[in-house]
């Protein structure tokens, strides 16, 4: 295979003019190209003539970025049994050979980089820095578990016992549904479905509702692969029932989800129960959402401090797992940081991410904007609003899906935004007597994905270590951006269980071990 070393792959630096000019000319040809219908893929081909569903830009709702071909329950059925035939098969593939398709899957998307970074703008809603960030990702995932594959396809032996050998290996599940969410639809469909193939098994994914259209990159790139038919399948369709459907067919032996709370736990009742030809326990992989915390300590440098809270609560409209959405403060300082993360915010410039410059865009759709104004609006969410800046007009806007970068003060423990997973620009200031007691806000719900603290006090950061306990906790820095490789993500409790994408034990939740000890016979040896 190709260079074996891992290295990340660098998101377009926008302070250079050129890269500026590259981008606003893939915005005009991505523009110029929307509203095309995008059909399923299922056994290596397009099946268009399905009813469609559009996608649309939730800064210009009227502006439709494509239509999906719509999956039906026999569309669902096909695909997976394609998949179950291609298994057989393609469970053999020695690895460094599948490791080569998610390379040459790499140079596509490589190939392509700046139209799917235009297109996440336009799709969802991505600033153009999110966007790039998005790609990028989505490029070290294919690298890293292509060649964490090729590291993990060398038995490991054990010590020997008196006459006999000790090999332990791995081999892959099944069919495998990918069920991949809005928000980072390029980046997180690409972790899910590369580490699906990768490992041996063989896909049928569901992109969101909301962003099909990204989600169609993945039949382009692994089509330009060459992967054989069968191996990947796309099947957009609605969550409900169909979603269900795909959950709980008696062939799917993996489901991979990144999502909300509600859908993951249903996910895992629905795969609990075993149906009829079922013939193995399905295995869950889920990465859920989060009530993420920043804590800031007394002797926290806030000229430091507020621009890291700022892109950590408001780039992409707080629309991350991984954004703050709660900030606990220490007594002695809240009032100063309340005062300098106001005016923080204040500066932050709203309007249309397809513009250069806009630092907070539209969230994704209108049941998400009604949502998240309810809570803005609802006297029964409690604390104080302290800052709530300003949207475009929605007629001049068009009707766009603003939601007002909030900050709400003296929020307490108690309060519904201290609890509720809220997927948006709105973050809640909390005081802590002390750094014991914001400890204990930290950790005060039943979520467990990130979490950041900002002090100089080395004991006290010790001390976030042990008793701050969260899938992902970072020490005087964003808490977004975890980077492939570098910062394997994902967290526990309500989270998640526990595994970390992007990182060395990532892969092997995607397969059985087995382990084979040989006694030896004479000269006959296979394992010795």
């Amino acid at each position: 295979m190709a260079e074996d070393v891992f290295r990340n792959e660098a998101a377009a630096d926008f302070s250079d003019a050129a890269n500026r000019e590259r981008m606003t000319a893939a915005l005009t040809t991505v523009r110029a190209s929307l509203g095309q219908t995008h059909p399923l893929f299922i056994n290596g081909r397009d099946e268009p003539g399905r009813p469609t569903a559009a996608s649309i830009n939730p800064a210009r709702p009227g502006e439709v970025v494509g239509h999906a071909c719509q999956a039906t329950t026999e569309d669902l059925d096909a695909a997976v049994a394609a998949a179950r035939v291609a298994f057989s098969t393609w469970r053999e593939i020695d690895p460094e050979v599948r490791a080569a398709y998610l390379l040459r899957a790499a140079s596509a998307l490589r190939n392509r980089i700046w139209q799917a970074t235009a297109l996440l703008v336009f799709e969802v809603g991505k600033q153009w820095e999110q966007s790039s960030h998005d790609v990028t990702e989505a490029l070290d995932f294919l690298e890293y578990y292509a060649r964490e594959m090729v590291r993990l396809a060398k038995p490991t032996e054990f010590s020997p016992g008196p006459g006999e050998a000790n090999r332990l290996f791995y081999e892959p599940r099944g069919v495998a549904a990918v069920i991949a969410p809005w928000n980072f639809p390029i980046a997180i469909s690409c972790g899910m479905v590369s580490a699906a193939i990768v490992t041996g098994n063989c896909v049928v994914y569901k992109p969101s509702s909301l962003s099909p259209v990204a989600g169609h990159i993945l039949v382009d790139i692994f089509r330009e692969a060459g992967l054989p038919p069968g191996v990947f399948n796309y099947v957009p369709c609605s969550g409900g029932g169909l979603g269900d459907h795909l959950v709980e067919h008696a062939d799917v032996a993996l489901i991979a989800f990144t999502g909300s709370r509600e859908v993951g736990f249903r996910i895992y009742e629905r795969a609990a129960k075993l149906q009829p030809g079922q013939r193995h326990i399905k295995k869950v992989i889920t990465e859920l959402g989060g009530k993420n915390a920043i804590i800031v300590d007394q002797d926290a440098d806030m000229e430091d401090t507020v621009p890291r809270i700022v892109r950590s609560a408001f780039a992409f409209q707080g629309q991350k797992c991984s954004a703050c959405s709660r900030v606990i403060v220490l007594e002695s300082v809240y009032e100063e940081l309340l005062e300098k993360l106001v005016a923080a915010v204040r500066s932050l410039t709203i309007g249309p991410p397809e513009w250069y410059g806009n630092d907070v865009g539209p969230v994704v759709e209108a049941a998400a904007q009604a949502r998240i104004m309810s809570y803005i609006d609802s006297p029964e969410v409690a604390g104080r609003i302290v800052y709530r800046a300003e949207v475009p007009d929605s007629e001049i806007a068009g009707g766009a899906y603003y939601v007002p970068a909030t900050i709400v003060g003296d929020v307490t423990p108690a309060d519904r935004i201290a609890q509720d997973e809220l997927f948006g620009p709105v973050l809640a200031v909390m005081r802590a007597k002390d750094f014991d007691h914001a400890l204990e806000l930290a950790v005060s719900t039943p979520f467990a994905l990130t979490g950041g603290v900002f002090s100089s006090n080395p004991e006290r950061l010790a001390k976030a270590v042990m008793r701050f306990r969260v899938g992902n906790l970072y020490l005087n820095r964003a808490i977004t951006g975890a980077t492939v490789g570098r910062q394997p993500f994902g967290g526990f409790g309500h989270s998640g269980e526990g595994t970390k994408a992007g990182g060395p034990d990532y892969l092997p939740h995607f397969m059985n071990p087995r382990m084979v000890t040989e006694r030896y016979l004479g000269d006959i040896r296979v394992l010795g």
